[in-house]
């Protein structure tokens, strides 16, 4: 299955913040840029960060598998050996996490290896590897 990449344009309080945030720590190369918003390769996929400070953001949760999942939040889906090397990367940055790399669903259709943290913004972000990748949608 060949997936198109998607777009996904959010407000950031501070362009130097979320350079260093997206380009740096996440390791996104930079796209096209200007003094409002900056492009960001996430994997692929094109991601913006533009320049609304004071924009509102939600602080909403939903509890699932015994942790409070931040809501809205956006992420990818990586391969298990990619996502324990982001989530050793992101541990010895000092990384503060919403919810530390763990692995929930442990022993369902949905197992996955999970991490949520914010970006300078207050952005909620989820990087998840499957125990199991085609059963990315499956049901228990």
């Amino acid at each position: 299955m060949s997936l198109r990449p998607f777009h996904l344009a959010f407000p950031v309080d501070d362009l130097a913040a979320a350079r260093a945030f997206y380009g740096g720590l996440l390791g996104c190369p930079e796209g096209r840029s200007s003094e409002q918003w900056i492009d960001f390769d996430l994997h692929g996929h094109q991601i913006v960060a533009h320049l609304a400070p004071g924009a509102p953001r939600a602080a909403a949760a939903n509890h699932v598998d015994g942790k409070d999942v931040p809501v809205p939040h956006f992420g990818l889906v990586l391969g298990m050996d990619e996502w324990r090397a982001l989530a050793e990367r992101l541990e010895s940055a000092g990384t503060k996490f919403v919810i530390a790399p763990t692995v929930r669903f442990a022993g369902q259709a949905g197992e996955q290896a999970t991490m949520f943290l914010t970006d300078p913004s207050g952005n909620a972000l989820e990087f998840k590897a499957m125990a199991d990748p085609a059963k990315l949608f499956a049901r228990d």
